[in-house]
Protein backbone atom coordinates (compact mmCIF):
# COMPACT_ATOMS: atom_id res chain seq x y z
CA UNK A 1 0.00 0.00 0.00
CA UNK A 2 1.47 3.27 -0.97
CA UNK A 3 2.15 5.99 1.32
CA UNK A 4 0.11 9.15 0.65
CA UNK A 5 0.59 12.63 1.09
CA UNK A 6 -1.87 15.68 1.16
CA UNK A 7 -0.30 18.70 -1.04
CA UNK A 8 -1.82 22.13 -0.92
CA UNK A 9 -0.42 24.16 -3.59
CA UNK A 10 -1.54 26.40 -6.27
CA UNK A 11 1.44 27.06 -8.36
CA UNK A 12 1.42 24.83 -11.13
CA UNK A 13 4.89 24.28 -11.70
CA UNK A 14 5.86 23.47 -8.57
CA UNK A 15 2.47 21.04 -8.08
CA UNK A 16 3.83 19.60 -11.25
CA UNK A 17 7.41 18.88 -10.07
CA UNK A 18 6.17 17.18 -6.89
CA UNK A 19 3.57 15.00 -8.36
CA UNK A 20 6.20 13.93 -10.60
CA UNK A 21 8.55 13.32 -7.49
CA UNK A 22 6.64 12.23 -5.34
CA UNK A 23 5.50 9.33 -7.74
CA UNK A 24 9.00 8.33 -8.43
CA UNK A 25 8.97 7.51 -4.66
CA UNK A 26 5.86 5.46 -4.57
CA UNK A 27 3.95 8.32 -2.15
CA UNK A 28 0.59 9.12 -3.68
CA UNK A 29 -0.79 12.52 -3.73
CA UNK A 30 -3.79 14.04 -2.84
CA UNK A 31 -3.26 17.60 -4.54
CA UNK A 32 -6.10 20.35 -3.69
CA UNK A 33 -5.31 24.47 -4.41
CA UNK A 34 -7.27 25.84 -1.23
CA UNK A 35 -7.08 25.25 1.90
CA UNK A 36 -10.94 24.86 2.42
CA UNK A 37 -10.80 21.53 0.55
CA UNK A 38 -7.46 20.78 2.11
CA UNK A 39 -9.26 21.15 5.91
CA UNK A 40 -11.88 18.88 4.90
CA UNK A 41 -9.46 16.71 3.50
CA UNK A 42 -7.79 16.31 7.05
CA UNK A 43 -11.21 15.09 8.43
CA UNK A 44 -12.03 12.54 6.38
CA UNK A 45 -8.59 10.51 5.29
CA UNK A 46 -5.49 9.88 6.90
CA UNK A 47 -1.79 11.05 5.61
CA UNK A 48 1.79 10.21 6.15
CA UNK A 49 2.44 13.51 5.16
CA UNK A 50 1.35 17.30 4.77
CA UNK A 51 3.01 19.37 1.82
CA UNK A 52 2.00 23.31 1.54
CA UNK A 53 2.89 25.93 -0.27
CA UNK A 54 2.92 28.94 2.69
CA UNK A 55 2.90 31.54 -0.16
CA UNK A 56 -1.13 30.71 -0.41
CA UNK A 57 -3.87 31.68 1.55
CA UNK A 58 -4.54 29.28 4.63
CA UNK A 59 -1.55 27.42 4.48
CA UNK A 60 -0.76 28.13 7.98
CA UNK A 61 -4.10 26.65 8.89
CA UNK A 62 -3.75 23.66 7.22
CA UNK A 63 -0.48 23.09 9.09
CA UNK A 64 -1.79 23.70 12.40
CA UNK A 65 -4.82 22.32 11.83
CA UNK A 66 -3.31 18.88 10.55
CA UNK A 67 -0.94 18.83 14.37
CA UNK A 68 -4.86 18.66 15.84
CA UNK A 69 -6.45 16.07 13.28
CA UNK A 70 -7.10 13.16 15.29
CA UNK A 71 -5.70 10.74 12.44
CA UNK A 72 -2.93 12.93 11.10
CA UNK A 73 -1.47 14.76 13.87
CA UNK A 74 1.80 12.45 13.65
CA UNK A 75 1.77 12.87 10.09
CA UNK A 76 5.06 14.26 8.74
CA UNK A 77 4.68 18.10 7.27
CA UNK A 78 6.33 19.77 4.83
CA UNK A 79 6.63 23.49 4.50
CA UNK A 80 7.43 25.27 0.88
CA UNK A 81 9.11 28.33 1.72
CA UNK A 82 10.26 31.36 -0.71
CA UNK A 83 13.74 31.64 0.47
CA UNK A 84 13.56 35.17 2.45
CA UNK A 85 11.12 33.26 4.99
CA UNK A 86 12.39 32.64 7.73
CA UNK A 87 12.30 29.22 9.02
CA UNK A 88 11.92 29.54 12.58
CA UNK A 89 7.97 30.82 11.37
CA UNK A 90 7.53 27.58 9.50
CA UNK A 91 8.89 25.02 12.11
CA UNK A 92 6.19 27.15 14.85
CA UNK A 93 3.25 26.40 12.42
CA UNK A 94 4.49 22.65 12.77
CA UNK A 95 6.37 21.99 9.76
CA UNK A 96 9.40 19.19 10.35
CA UNK A 97 10.83 19.29 6.74
CA UNK A 98 11.39 23.04 4.57
CA UNK A 99 11.66 22.99 1.15
CA UNK A 100 13.15 26.26 -0.39
CA UNK A 101 11.74 28.07 -3.86
CA UNK A 102 12.20 27.23 -6.82
CA UNK A 103 12.02 23.81 -6.13
CA UNK A 104 13.85 21.69 -8.87
CA UNK A 105 13.24 17.86 -8.83
CA UNK A 106 16.64 16.80 -7.65
CA UNK A 107 16.04 19.17 -4.55
CA UNK A 108 12.66 17.84 -3.95
CA UNK A 109 13.98 14.24 -4.54
CA UNK A 110 16.48 14.43 -1.62
CA UNK A 111 14.20 15.98 0.57
CA UNK A 112 11.44 13.42 0.21
CA UNK A 113 13.88 10.71 0.81
CA UNK A 114 14.42 11.79 4.33
CA UNK A 115 10.68 12.63 4.67
CA UNK A 116 9.87 8.84 3.26
CA UNK A 117 11.93 7.54 5.82
CA UNK A 118 10.29 9.03 8.16
CA UNK A 119 7.01 8.35 7.05
CA UNK A 120 7.20 4.97 6.65
CA UNK A 121 8.42 4.58 10.34
CA UNK A 122 5.03 6.63 11.73
CA UNK A 123 2.91 4.70 9.60
CA UNK A 124 4.52 1.58 11.00
CA UNK A 125 3.56 2.62 14.43
CA UNK A 126 -0.05 2.98 13.66
CA UNK A 127 -0.10 -0.39 12.52
CA UNK A 128 -1.68 -3.46 14.89
CA UNK A 129 -1.73 -7.14 14.44
CA UNK A 130 -4.73 -8.80 16.11
CA UNK A 131 -3.26 -11.44 19.06
CA UNK A 132 -5.08 -12.48 22.05
CA UNK A 133 -1.59 -12.61 24.82
CA UNK A 134 -2.48 -13.31 28.70
CA UNK A 135 -1.53 -9.31 30.09
CA UNK A 136 -0.13 -8.95 33.50
CA UNK A 137 -0.79 -5.60 34.98
CA UNK A 138 0.07 -4.11 38.17
CA UNK A 139 -0.66 -0.29 39.16
CA UNK A 140 2.70 1.31 40.05
CA UNK A 141 0.69 3.59 43.20
CA UNK A 142 -1.50 1.23 44.38
CA UNK A 143 0.15 -2.79 43.57
CA UNK A 144 -3.07 -3.66 42.46
CA UNK A 145 -2.93 -6.64 40.14
CA UNK A 146 -4.79 -7.29 37.03
CA UNK A 147 -5.12 -10.19 34.46
CA UNK A 148 -6.41 -9.17 31.37
CA UNK A 149 -6.71 -10.16 27.48
CA UNK A 150 -4.99 -8.41 24.45
CA UNK A 151 -6.74 -7.77 21.21
CA UNK A 152 -4.28 -6.89 19.49
CA UNK A 153 -0.62 -5.18 19.70
CA UNK A 154 1.42 -2.11 18.18
CA UNK A 155 4.70 -0.36 18.45
CA UNK A 156 2.97 2.39 20.68
CA UNK A 157 0.61 0.44 22.82
CA UNK A 158 -2.32 -2.52 22.66
CA UNK A 159 -5.78 -2.73 23.38
CA UNK A 160 -6.98 -4.76 26.04
CA UNK A 161 -10.17 -6.41 27.00
CA UNK A 162 -10.68 -5.81 30.80
CA UNK A 163 -12.51 -7.91 33.37
CA UNK A 164 -16.31 -6.84 33.99
CA UNK A 165 -16.53 -4.22 36.60
CA UNK A 166 -12.78 -2.90 36.35
CA UNK A 167 -11.76 0.35 35.27
CA UNK A 168 -8.82 0.90 35.87
CA UNK A 169 -6.64 4.53 35.49
CA UNK A 170 -3.41 5.82 36.40
CA UNK A 171 0.38 4.49 35.24
CA UNK A 172 1.00 0.51 35.08
CA UNK A 173 3.47 -1.78 34.69
CA UNK A 174 3.02 -4.41 32.03
CA UNK A 175 4.33 -8.01 31.01
CA UNK A 176 3.02 -10.26 28.61
CA UNK A 177 4.86 -12.80 25.97
CA UNK A 178 4.88 -12.37 22.74
CA UNK A 179 4.70 -15.55 20.58
CA UNK A 180 8.17 -17.06 19.49
CA UNK A 181 9.94 -13.87 20.93
CA UNK A 182 11.94 -13.90 23.91
CA UNK A 183 12.60 -12.42 26.79
CA UNK A 184 8.94 -10.99 28.14
CA UNK A 185 8.17 -7.58 27.11
CA UNK A 186 8.23 -5.47 30.64
CA UNK A 187 7.06 -1.99 29.89
CA UNK A 188 5.21 0.91 31.49
CA UNK A 189 1.63 2.05 30.40
CA UNK A 190 -0.91 5.02 30.49
CA UNK A 191 -4.97 3.90 29.72
CA UNK A 192 -5.08 6.11 26.54
CA UNK A 193 -8.80 5.50 25.51
CA UNK A 194 -11.99 3.50 26.25
CA UNK A 195 -14.23 1.52 23.94
CA UNK A 196 -17.61 -0.05 23.81
CA UNK A 197 -18.09 -2.59 26.46
CA UNK A 198 -15.07 -3.87 28.23
CA UNK A 199 -12.03 -3.23 25.62
CA UNK A 200 -9.32 -0.19 26.60
CA UNK A 201 -6.55 1.42 24.95
CA UNK A 202 -3.22 1.25 26.59
CA UNK A 203 -0.40 3.50 25.71
CA UNK A 204 3.15 2.55 26.22
CA UNK A 205 5.27 4.97 28.24
CA UNK A 206 9.37 5.24 28.58
CA UNK A 207 9.96 2.11 26.40
CA UNK A 208 13.65 1.13 26.33
CA UNK A 209 15.36 0.28 22.97
CA UNK A 210 15.62 -2.98 23.74
CA UNK A 211 12.11 -3.42 24.11
CA UNK A 212 10.89 -0.70 21.16
CA UNK A 213 13.69 -3.02 18.95
CA UNK A 214 11.62 -6.34 19.87
CA UNK A 215 8.13 -5.51 19.20
CA UNK A 216 8.94 -3.89 15.81
CA UNK A 217 10.76 -7.23 14.87
CA UNK A 218 8.22 -8.48 16.05
CA UNK A 219 5.24 -6.63 14.08
CA UNK A 220 7.64 -6.90 11.06
CA UNK A 221 7.40 -10.45 11.49
CA UNK A 222 3.92 -11.02 11.72
CA UNK A 223 2.33 -7.88 9.66
CA UNK A 224 0.89 -8.96 6.22
CA UNK A 225 1.12 -5.79 4.08
CA UNK A 226 4.68 -5.01 6.03
CA UNK A 227 6.97 -2.93 3.85
CA UNK A 228 10.81 -2.53 4.29
CA UNK A 229 12.28 0.50 5.64
CA UNK A 230 14.02 2.60 3.45
CA UNK A 231 18.64 2.05 4.15
CA UNK A 232 20.26 3.92 6.51
CA UNK A 233 21.94 6.91 5.19
CA UNK A 234 25.22 7.27 5.13
CA UNK A 235 26.92 10.83 6.57
CA UNK A 236 29.41 12.79 7.97
CA UNK A 237 30.95 12.88 11.67
CA UNK A 238 31.83 16.47 12.76
CA UNK A 239 31.58 16.71 16.12
CA UNK A 240 31.43 14.03 19.33
CA UNK A 241 31.09 13.72 23.10
CA UNK A 242 29.79 11.50 25.37
CA UNK A 243 26.25 13.00 25.20
CA UNK A 244 25.68 13.62 21.63
CA UNK A 245 27.07 14.47 17.83
CA UNK A 246 26.65 16.80 15.02
CA UNK A 247 26.36 15.10 11.44
CA UNK A 248 27.24 16.54 8.46
CA UNK A 249 24.24 15.32 6.59
CA UNK A 250 22.44 16.95 2.86
CA UNK A 251 18.57 15.56 4.18
CA UNK A 252 19.17 15.89 7.93
CA UNK A 253 15.82 14.52 10.00
CA UNK A 254 13.55 17.07 11.60
CA UNK A 255 13.78 18.31 15.53
CA UNK A 256 12.28 15.59 17.73
CA UNK A 257 13.35 12.55 15.33
CA UNK A 258 14.69 9.60 17.38
CA UNK A 259 17.25 8.22 15.41
CA UNK A 260 19.54 5.12 15.62
CA UNK A 261 23.38 5.85 14.91
CA UNK A 262 25.81 2.66 13.64
CA UNK A 263 29.45 4.28 13.98
CA UNK A 264 32.70 2.27 13.11
CA UNK A 265 36.22 3.33 12.86
CA UNK A 266 39.48 1.11 13.29
CA UNK A 267 37.12 -2.03 14.33
CA UNK A 268 35.32 -0.33 16.61
CA UNK A 269 31.14 -0.79 16.35
CA UNK A 270 29.24 1.41 18.40
CA UNK A 271 25.66 1.40 17.90
CA UNK A 272 23.91 4.79 19.54
CA UNK A 273 19.83 5.78 20.18
CA UNK A 274 19.42 9.56 20.06
CA UNK A 275 17.43 12.39 19.55
CA UNK A 276 17.83 15.47 16.57
CA UNK A 277 17.54 18.50 18.89
CA UNK A 278 19.50 21.47 15.90
CA UNK A 279 18.21 20.45 12.10
CA UNK A 280 19.81 23.12 9.46
CA UNK A 281 17.96 22.20 6.44
CA UNK A 282 20.73 20.72 3.34
CA UNK A 283 23.40 21.14 5.95
CA UNK A 284 23.61 18.49 9.37
CA UNK A 285 21.83 17.87 12.80
CA UNK A 286 22.37 18.00 16.05
CA UNK A 287 21.69 14.64 18.13
CA UNK A 288 21.58 13.80 22.00
CA UNK A 289 22.62 10.29 22.98
CA UNK A 290 19.25 9.00 24.80
CA UNK A 291 21.08 6.01 26.27
CA UNK A 292 22.62 6.29 29.66
CA UNK A 293 23.55 2.45 30.78
CA UNK A 294 27.57 2.31 31.55
CA UNK A 295 28.33 0.31 28.58
CA UNK A 296 27.27 2.37 26.29
CA UNK A 297 29.29 5.17 27.74
CA UNK A 298 32.54 2.67 28.03
CA UNK A 299 32.16 1.80 24.58
CA UNK A 300 31.37 5.59 23.61
CA UNK A 301 34.88 6.85 25.30
CA UNK A 302 36.69 3.80 23.90
CA UNK A 303 35.53 5.25 20.22
CA UNK A 304 36.23 8.69 21.71
CA UNK A 305 39.33 7.66 22.74
CA UNK A 306 40.26 5.93 18.79
CA UNK A 307 39.43 9.00 17.41
CA UNK A 308 41.95 11.27 19.09
CA UNK A 309 44.65 8.63 18.71
CA UNK A 310 43.96 8.65 14.95
CA UNK A 311 43.41 12.14 14.01
CA UNK A 312 43.16 11.12 10.42
CA UNK A 313 40.92 8.24 11.01
CA UNK A 314 37.62 8.51 8.79
CA UNK A 315 34.66 7.09 11.19
CA UNK A 316 31.60 5.16 8.93
CA UNK A 317 28.43 6.62 10.01
CA UNK A 318 24.93 5.68 9.30
CA UNK A 319 21.82 6.87 10.57
CA UNK A 320 18.20 6.00 10.30
CA UNK A 321 14.64 7.56 12.19
CA UNK A 322 12.93 5.69 14.23
CA UNK A 323 9.90 7.73 14.29
CA UNK A 324 8.74 11.49 15.77
CA UNK A 325 9.38 12.15 19.69
CA UNK A 326 5.92 11.80 21.48
CA UNK A 327 4.50 14.94 23.31
CA UNK A 328 5.24 12.86 26.80
CA UNK A 329 9.20 12.29 25.90
CA UNK A 330 9.99 15.99 25.27
CA UNK A 331 7.88 17.18 28.09
CA UNK A 332 10.38 14.22 30.23
CA UNK A 333 13.44 15.87 28.09
CA UNK A 334 12.36 19.08 28.57
CA UNK A 335 13.29 18.53 32.48
CA UNK A 336 15.87 16.33 32.41
CA UNK A 337 17.55 19.24 30.61
CA UNK A 338 17.73 20.96 33.98
CA UNK A 339 20.90 18.26 34.71
CA UNK A 340 23.67 20.12 35.42
CA UNK A 341 26.13 18.39 32.43
CA UNK A 342 29.81 19.59 31.95
CA UNK A 343 28.90 18.80 27.79
CA UNK A 344 29.90 22.00 25.58
CA UNK A 345 28.47 20.18 22.24
CA UNK A 346 25.34 19.28 24.36
CA UNK A 347 25.09 22.68 25.91
CA UNK A 348 25.61 23.98 22.40
CA UNK A 349 22.22 21.91 21.27
CA UNK A 350 20.41 23.40 24.10
CA UNK A 351 20.97 26.84 24.50
CA UNK A 352 21.89 27.97 21.01
CA UNK A 353 19.42 25.79 18.62
CA UNK A 354 17.64 29.18 17.27
CA UNK A 355 21.48 30.26 15.37
CA UNK A 356 21.00 30.64 11.58
CA UNK A 357 23.35 28.01 10.25
CA UNK A 358 26.45 29.64 9.86
CA UNK A 359 26.09 31.09 12.62
CA UNK A 360 25.84 27.32 14.80
CA UNK A 361 28.48 26.52 12.29
CA UNK A 362 31.10 28.59 13.59
CA UNK A 363 29.76 27.91 17.49
CA UNK A 364 30.91 24.68 16.68
CA UNK A 365 33.92 25.11 15.58
CA UNK A 366 34.91 27.15 18.49
CA UNK A 367 33.85 24.45 21.18
CA UNK A 368 35.86 22.61 18.61
CA UNK A 369 38.79 24.25 19.36
CA UNK A 370 38.54 24.85 22.97
CA UNK A 371 38.23 20.90 23.30
CA UNK A 372 41.26 20.28 20.99
CA UNK A 373 43.27 22.97 23.22
CA UNK A 374 41.89 21.04 26.63
CA UNK A 375 43.19 17.71 25.19
CA UNK A 376 46.57 18.46 24.40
Amino acid sequence: MNLKSLLLCSDERIGRVLRRTLGDLDIAVEHCTSAEVALRLLTRDRFEAIIVDCAGPGAADVLRAARTAPCNKRAVAVAILDPATGLRSAFEIGAHFVLYKPVSAERAKASFRAARALMKRERRRNLRVSVNLRLEMVNVESGVRINANTTDVGEGGLAVSMPRRSKPHGRWNLSFALPGSDPRVEVAAEFAWEGSGTQVGLRFLDASPEVARQLREWLGRNTADSEQDDPPVRCHLTDLSLHGCYLDIPSPFPVSTRVTLSMRVAGIELRSEGVVRVMHPDKGMGVEFTQTTAEHRALLEKFLGCLTENPDALPELLVEPEGLETERAQTLRTASEARDLDDPLLDLFRNHAGLAADSFQTELRKQRGAAAAGAS
